[in-house]
């Protein structure tokens, strides 16, 4: 296993928990965003590098191992840099200012998961004490930490559904 976490066929993060259904606001939040996380390591765990970068629904130019990018970089952009306010590189090129879905030759899928499960862990850390009426910190920004709490689920809940999607079109694999 790396220093990351990802051993090449298993995630750390692909446990899944239900969130709770009776906690805090915050519990309540950060345990979906937290699901939803391991449902995007779930779903492209399993997937081969041939297929990772494919484009399988024709219409769409999205790939599972595209989408993995962009959500590293939405993880770093919301909660480290503009919540937060820490000195961490930008997420995005100025060719591609808030995309990411653009994969270099280099990328694989299993440091992709890596960078984002370890990105997820940052955005942990960042958030760790903050209280949800606590605005951020970056230059410019106003929005609270519960808005980015909000933000995120609905930013990766709406890629699980086109991991979902993608995943079916190249293995059959449903659900989950």
């Amino acid at each position: 296993m790396d220093e990351k976490g990802w051993d090449g066929t298993r995630s750390i993060m692909a446990q899944r928990v239900r969130p709770t259904e009776s906690g805090s606001e915050r519990e309540t939040l950060t345990q979906l965003l937290d699901f939803l996380r391991a449902t995007v390591v779930t779903k492209a765990t399993g997937v081969g590098e041939d297929q990772a970068v494919a484009h399988p629904v024709p219409a769409s130019e999205l790939t599972v191992a595209g989408l993995v990018k962009h959500l590293t970089g939405t993880e770093r952009f919301w909660l480290s840099i503009d919540f937060a306010g820490i000195d961490v590189p930008w997420p995005w090129t100025d060719e591609d200012p808030h995309g990411n879905f653009k994969l270099e030759k280099t990328d694989t899928l299993p440091g992709l998961l890596a960078d984002y499960e370890a990105e997820c862990e940052r955005s942990r850390r960042a958030i760790a004490g903050h209280e949800l009426d606590e605005t951020a910190r970056s230059e410019g920004m106003s929005f609270t930490l519960r808005y980015a709490l909000a933000h995120m689920i609905e930013e990766t809940a709406r890629h699980c559904g086109h991991l979902d999607l993608l995943r079916e079109s190249i293995d059959g694999v449903r659900g989950e």
